[in-house]
This record gives C-alpha cells, sequence and structure tokens, in this order.
C-alpha cells in the first residue's frame, strides 16, 4: 500500500491576532494540510480571515500560536489580487513576465513562450499590460505565477473582474494546471458555484474553520 504524499504545506492550531490596541483574534485553531495534485478553495464572509490566511501561507506574517511546517523543496507561485502598476510606465506582457523569472533560467524566451501557451495567451506577449481585459490579464497574472516553476500556487481571487464565461474558463484552466504540473493549489474564491465543481476540497473560513471537505 502506497504511502500518502507528504505535505507541501502544513498547518497545525494557528492562531493570529491583530497588532492593533486590544490585539482581536483574527484567526483561531486553524489545522489544515496542502498537498500535490488537490484544489483547495477557501471561501467565508467579509472580514473572516481569508487573506491573513494566505499571508501565514505565504509566510509574509508570522503566527502568534501553532505550527507551519514546509516542505523542504516548496515552491510557491502567488497571484494576488491585484498588481500595482504605474500607468505611466509602458510595460509589456513579455516585459512583466521577464521580470517575475528567477535568474537561473538562461532560456527566458523560450520558457515565456511555453507558459504564455500553457495559459492561452501567447497572442498577448506584445501587448501593454495597462489595455487588457480583466480576463486577458488574470491570465497574464496567472502565467507570472508559474514563472516560479511552482508546486503550489498560491491565488488570491483569480477571477476579480472577469465576467462569467471567462470565470469558468479560467477554472478550467486551473484545474488543467493542476493535472498537468501535478502541482497543489489554495485559492480565496467568492465564486461558491463555480467553486463547487472545479475544487477538490472547499474550507469554509469565519475566523476559524466553521467546516471542510469535498464540494
Amino acid at each position: 500500500m502506497s504511502s500518502s504524499p507528504s505535505p507541501l504545506i502544513k498547518l497545525n492550531q494557528l492562531n493570529y491576532n491583530s497588532s492593533q490596541p486590544g490585539r482581536k483574534v483574527i484567526l483561531s485553531d486553524i489545522s489544515l494540510e496542502l498537498t500535490a495534485n488537490k484544489i483547495v478553495t477557501i471561501i467565508g464572509p467579509n472580514g473572516a480571515g481569508k487573506t491573513t490566511l494566505l499571508k501565514l501561507i505565504l509566510g509574509l506574517i508570522d503566527s502568534a500560536k501553532g505550527e507551519i511546517f514546509r516542505h523542504k523543496d516548496l515552491r510557491i507561485g502567488y497571484m494576488p489580487q491585484q498588481l500595482a502598476m504605474n500607468t505611466l510606465m509602458p510595460l509589456t506582457v513579455e516585459r512583466l513576465l521577464q521580470l517575475a523569472t528567477p535568474r537561473a533560467n538562461k532560456d527566458i524566451h523560450q520558457g515565456i513562450h511555453d507558459i504564455l501557451t500553457e495559459v492561452g495567451a501567447l497572442h498577448l506577449r506584445d501587448q501593454s499590460v495597462h489595455i487588457l481585459s480583466g480576463g486577458e490579464r488574470q491570465r497574464i497574472m496567472l502565467a507570472r505565477a508559474l514563472m516560479q516553476n511552482p508546486n503550489l500556487l498560491v491565488l488570491d481571487e483569480p477571477t476579480q473582474g472577469v465576467d462569467v464565461v471567462g470565470q469558468e474558463e479560467l477554472y478550467q484552466l486551473i484545474a488543467k494546471i493542476r493535472d498537468q504540473r501535478h502541482c497543489g493549489i489554495v485559492l480565496v474564491s467568492r465564486d461558491l458555484h463555480t467553486v463547487m465543481r472545479a475544487s477538490d476540497e472547499v474550507i469554509c473560513l469565519n475566523g476559524h474553520i466553521c467546516c471542510s471537505g469535498s464540494p
């Protein structure tokens, strides 16, 4: 009998308090595992602590209590809700991806070609990032996250600003990336109905994990 794969990230009874006076509890007793070949979606109301949980996973903040185990070969690709860019500075899709490419990658142009093909956006290579539609921009942001050759993708509301048809296509693309790359994926979303079709596991968060399981 084969053993279960080691988790890419394991959280064990994590707690996080606000740094503001009074130190409000934002997250309490969070335990979960993120593994390869699995899409885990986090849902919850505004103020539930979803963004804070992503920051803990990314290592951007430290927990007040609890443990975080990270696999020794963990490579994270992060797709934020928005990427702040100066609209006065012309920036092409190719240049944006070049800036996200690890310096050790000697064949940058071929890598960009391959990843843009993977996300169905090769035709946007020479376009200015500022004139892209919502759906096009999200595909480019996903390509940017893939430039790190991640084994864990962290996606913060990846369909924000995308119409209903585009949302369905983007979730299909995310599932395809999981299947082809065998990576783990954790995402925050409000698109409940689409999420239920696209996720392997759903976590309902509201300061603590209210419930979790398969859709």
